[in-house]
C-alpha cells in the first residue's frame, strides 16, 4: 500500500505522485487515468529497485493537508 497524492494542474490535467518512493509520479486527463498510471509506475519503480539490489523505501503515514493564504505585496 502507498499513499498518492493527487492534485489538477493549471492545464486540468490530474497529477499523482507518491511521497514514499521520491520521483515516482504520473498524470492523466481524468482522475481516474491518473491513478491507474502511477499504480504502473509504482511497480514499475519498485521492480527497478529489486532490480538493482536496492532497498525499497517503507511506506510512511505522515500526512497533513493544510491550507496556507498566501499574502501578496
Amino acid at each position: 500500500m502507498r499513499h498518492v497524492l493527487l492534485y489538477t494542474d493549471e492545464d486540468g490535467n490530474w497529477i499523482a505522485e507518491v511521497p514514499s518512493l521520491p520521483g515516482c509520479h504520473s498524470d492523466g486527463r481524468t482522475r481516474a487515468e491518473a491513478i491507474e498510471r502511477v499504480k504502473e509506475a509504482i511497480e514499475v519503480y519498485v521492480e527497478a529497485l529489486e532490480e538493482d539490489n536496492l532497498p525499497v523505501p517503507e511506506e510512511f503515514h505522515d500526512a497533513e493537508l493544510i491550507v496556507v493564504e498566501s499574502v501578496a505585496g
